[in-house]
């Protein structure tokens, strides 16, 4: 049985459709009108005012410059996790071509997406790893363009830590602009910037909707939204650990979800009340109080079997294993964007520096694909060599079901590489409807 000792806060439709709405319209405005149209938003969204929104080189130089030394050394080091492993990724998959019967060549092809919009969240933090995150595997890949957008600051410039971030990652330009406009921008393109083929990042909830709404003009990646992190834990987790891992994720956003799942009331009371300890002295405690206070939840199950039921079916983004033996349940764990293993592996290591990615599917969606990676901007298609050996054994079978799906043009076009003729379609037919 299923208890709740805190729950969250439904967000209601009337809201939801509020969101779409207001999407709807920068979308077109943007459409519309161009860059103007981002300059307003600028101006009305980010109290900026903008002449101009792609960043010069000179911008990059003077951003380094700004930059302590420490952190341009933090930098290349989490550049160069995410790269080492977005290349095994690329190496896990291959090409073939395979003689499948005589004369029938079939073949995997793979081919990089040639332009692809990365989108960098602002807010409240500089978000640089947000940068690493959608370039590289990007790069890896082999795409040619990667454009970069990400909000500007009060003062009209990009933060210069998620300016060089994005430069060193490997950013082939970098737009000064944020929110559904940037979307809209990317996927229709304005005078400044060139539309893509496909979308890639994180963002809030006006991010997020306006992905939704120009998935089909071009790919995305995935619809990830606001943070999401669930604990599994059992009585001999530690209370200390789980609290501040939920809070690393509710100070992200009022928006950002975290959850405990646990089988024990006495962990569920425990970590409640570290939470509310740990609150006090968290400098970013104004955005994550809310969070938790609106979003978290904490669910209390009858036996650990339940307790994973349930964390399967919540499909969060993030999914922190916090029980005895953790590495012995990983195939009893099905739905997540990322998994993370025992105590030790916080899940903030992943979102830093370890290298896998950290742009992961949000809102159920792990229950139907993985998150960003270098998968994510390679088409793998496939092709066909067919020889006069081939056509002798497949035109038979192909002629035949063309005809019982009453596809004439189909049967003409496989037929006719095997007679060299047309005009044998009579005597075929009535040959075949004898069957």
């Amino acid at each position: 049985m299923i208890n709740y000792i805190k729950k969250a806060v439904t967000q209601g439709k009337s809201e939801e459709q509020n969101l779409k709405d207001s999407v709807q319209s920068i979308i077109s405005n943007v459409i519309e009108k161009g860059d103007q149209a981002i300059f307003e938003y600028s101006k009305a969204f980010d109290s900026v005012e903008l002449d101009t929104i792609k960043v010069s080189a000179d911008s990059i130089d003077k951003a380094k410059k700004q930059l302590p030394l420490t952190l341009l050394e933090d930098m290349k080091f989490s550049i160069e996790r995410i790269k080492s492993f977005a290349e095994l990724q690329r190496n896990s998959i291959s090409e073939f071509e395979n003689e499948m019967i005589p004369g029938v060549f079939l073949g995997q092809k793979v081919i990089p997406i040639e332009s692809v919009g990365a989108y960098v969240p602002g807010g409240r933090y500089p978000l640089l790893s947000s940068a690493q995150m959608a370039i590289i595997p990007a790069k890896v890949a082999g795409v040619e363009k990667v454009q970069v957008c990400t909000p500007p600051m009060k003062n009209g410039e990009i933060h210069p830590a998620v300016l060089v971030a994005a430069s060193l990652s490997g950013a082939d330009e970098i737009f000064s602009v944020g929110g559904a406009q940037a979307i809209a921008a990317l996927a229709y393109g304005t005078e400044s910037i060139s539309p893509v083929n496909k979308i890639t990042g994180p963002g809030n909830r006006f991010v997020t909707e306006a992905k939704k709404q120009v998935h089909g003009k071009v790919g995305i990646d995935l619809l990830a939204g606001p943070s999401e992190v669930l604990v599994l834990a059992d009585e001999d987790a530690n209370p200390k650990y789980i609290a501040s891992d939920l809070l690393a994720q509710s100070e992200h956003d009022i928006h950002a979800q975290g959850i405990l799942v646990t089988n024990s009331e006495t962990l569920a009371l425990a970590v409640q009340s570290e939470i509310d300890q740990q609150l006090k002295t968290l400098p970013t405690a104004e955005v994550a109080r809310v969070s938790w206070e609106t979003r978290g939840q904490i669910i209390l199950t009858s036996t650990l079997d339940e307790a994973i039921e349930v964390t399967n079916d919540l499909a969060s983004e993030h999914l922190h294993v916090q029980i005895k033996d953790a590495a012995s349940y990983l195939n009893r764990l099905t739905n997540y964007g990322s998994l993370f293993l025992g105590e030790n592996a916080s899940v903030v290591y992943a979102d830093k520096v370890c290298g896998t990615n950290h742009i992961l599917p949000t809102n159920e969606a792990a229950k139907y694909t993985g998150g960003v990676w270098v998968g994510t901007f390679l088409k793998v298609v496939t092709y066909q060599r067919i020889e006069q050996a081939g056509i002798d054994v497949l035109a038979p079978h192909c002629v035949r079901q063309s005809y019982r799906e009453g596809l004439i043009g189909h049967l003409r076009s496989a037929n006719v590489r095997l007679t060299g003729e047309l005009d044998a379609e009579k005597e075929l037919l009535t040959s075949i409807s004898k069957f």
